[in-house]
C-alpha cells in the first residue's frame, strides 16, 4: 500500500509538507484498491460508481420484473414508481462516491496553504504536525469503519423498514396484519442495498468528524493570523473554497429527501407545502455540517481583528497628530509643496489599511458561500415544484412576473 501511503510529515531537512486528506486512507478505501475500483489516488471514478450503483439497484430491476412488479398495476406502487429509491441509489450514492474527488482535489493542499501563508510558524510546526498524525490515524483506523458497518448492517434495515418505507403493498413488499413482506427484491434493496448506501453515507459522517476535530485542534495552536491580510480572514480565506467542496455531500441528502418528499406526494396524497419546515430545517442542518466546522476559528479571527483594530489605530493616531501639526497647525514649511507630497500617499494607504482591518470577518467565508450551499440545496428539491404547479402554469407565472 505504498502507492497510498502518507508522506513523512512535515520533513524538518528537506522542507516537505504533508499532505493531509479525509479521503485517501482507511479499510474501505483499501478493499477499493485490491478490488481494482480505484486507481491512486482516486482514479476510475466512472467505473467505480457504476460497479457500486449497479451492485445495488440493477439486482432490484431483474427481482421486480420477475416478481411482476415493475411497472404493473398489481400492487400500489411499482418498482419504477418508486422515486425514493432512485433518488437514494441512482442521485445520492453517485454524489456521495463523486464528492470524494471533490473534497481530495483542495484538502489535498490544506496543509501546504496553512505552512506556505505562515499561519504556521517554525515554532507551532511540531504541534500541527502532531494534529495531522492524530487526523491520519483516526482515517485510518480499522474500529470506527468496522463500527459503522456493523451499524449499516444491522441497524440499517430495522431504521428502514420502521422508519422510511411506504406502508402501502409495493414492489418490495407486501403489507399483512404481522407488517411488512418482503419480496426477492425486497430482501435484496433491504439487506443489501439499504445496508451499501448507509455504511457510505455513515462513513461520510465519520469523516466529518475528523475533519471537524482537525480544525477545532489547529484553532487552538498559536496561529500568526494577520488582520491586514487581504482576504478580510486574517489569511484563512483558502478555507472557504476547501468547505464548497462539499457541495456534492449537501446534494446527495437533499436527493434523499427530495425522493422521500416525492413518494408521499405521489402515493400518499401529501403536499408539498405540509414539509415547509423539515425544508427548512434540512437546510439549516447541512449549512451547519459543512460551514460549521469553520466556526471554531471565531475566537482567533476575533482577537487578531481586535489587536489589529488597536494596534492600527494606534498607528493612524500618531500619523495623523504628525500630519496636522505639519500640515494644518502653521508649522508648514514653504519650501515643502503640498501637491504630489508623500505624506498625502501615506495617509491614503493607512486610511486603506486600517479600513482592511475593520472589515475582517468572524468566519472565513463569505455571503457568496451560503447562497451558493442553498442554491446547491435547492436544485435536487426543484422538480417537487411541479407536483404544485403543471409546466403551463409555472411558465406563465414566470412570464406575470416579467412582464
Amino acid at each position: 500500500m505504498g502507492l497510498v501511503a502518507d508522506k513523512t510529515i512535515g520533513n524538518r531537512e528537506t522542507g516537505e509538507i504533508e499532505d493531509f486528506s479525509l479521503i485517501l486512507g482507511g479499510p474501505f478505501y483499501r478493499l477499493l484498491l485490491r478490488l481494482k475500483l480505484i486507481e491512486p489516488p482516486l482514479g476510475h471514478l466512472g467505473w467505480r460508481t457504476g460497479v457500486i450503483t449497479s451492485f445495488v439497484w440493477l439486482p432490484l430491476v431483474v427481482l421486480s420484473i420477475l416478481a411482476g412488479r415493475f411497472t404493473e398495476s398489481s400492487v400500489n406502487v411499482p418498482f419504477l414508481y418508486d422515486f425514493e429509491v432512485h433518488a437514494r441509489l441512482l442521485f445520492a450514492l453517485p454524489s456521495l462516491i463523486l464528492a470524494e474527488l471533490t473534497v481530495y482535489v483542495p484538502m489535498s493542499a490544506i496543509t501546504k496553504q496553512f505552512i506556505e501563508r505562515r499561519i504556521i510558524t517554525e515554532q507551532v510546526r511540531p504541534a500541527f504536525d502532531a494534529v495531522i498524525s492524530s487526523a491520519i490515524r483516526l482515517r485510518n483506523s480499522l474500529a470506527p469503519e468496522f463500527a459503522l458497518f456493523l451499524v449499516a448492517v444491522l441497524i440499517g434495515p430495522h431504521l428502514w423498514r420502521q422508519a422510511l418505507a411506504l406502508h402501502s403493498d409495493t414492489w418490495c413488499a407486501n403489507l399483512s396484519s404481522s407488517g411488512l413482506q418482503y419480496t426477492s427484491a425486497g430482501y435484496w434493496y433491504a439487506f443489501i442495498s439499504v445496508p451499501v448506501f448507509q455504511f457510505i453515507l455513515l462513513r461520510w459522517y465519520y469523516r466529518m468528524m475528523i475533519w471537524y476535530r482537525f480544525l477545532f485542534q489547529v484553532s487552538r495552536l498559536d496561529l500568526n493570523l494577520v488582520a491586514l491580510h487581504p482576504d478580510r480572514c486574517c489569511g484563512l480565506g483558502f478555507l472557504d473554497g476547501v468547505a464548497f467542496s462539499f457541495a456534492p455531500l449537501l446534494m446527495a441528502h437533499s436527493g434523499i429527501i427530495a425522493g422521500y418528499i416525492a413518494n408521499r406526494i405521489l402515493q400518499e396524497g401529501a403536499t408539498l407545502g405540509s414539509f415547509r419546515f423539515e425544508l427548512l430545517g434540512l437546510a439549516a442542518l447541512l449549512l451547519a455540517i459543512v460551514l460549521g466546522p469553520l466556526c471554531v476559528f471565531i475566537p482567533k479571527l476575533n482577537r487578531a481583528k481586535l489587536m489589529g483594530l488597536r494596534a492600527y489605530g494606534q498607528l493612524a493616531s500618531d500619523y495623523v497628530v504628525d500630519f496636522a501639526a505639519k500640515w494644518t497647525a502653521g508649522a508648514k514649511m514653504e519650501c515643502q509643496p503640498l501637491l504630489g507630497s508623500a505624506d498625502i500617499q501615506s495617509l491614503a494607504d493607512l486610511a486603506n489599511s486600517y479600513a482592511v482591518v475593520k472589515e475582517v470577518k468572524l468566519v472565513p467565508f463569505g455571503k457568496h458561500t451560503i447562497i451558493g450551499f442553498v442554491v446547491v440545496i435547492a436544485l435536487p428539491l426543484s422538480p417537487l415544484i411541479f407536483t404544485m404547479f403543471s409546466p403551463e402554469e409555472l411558465l406563465k407565472r414566470f412570464i406575470t412576473i416579467l412582464l
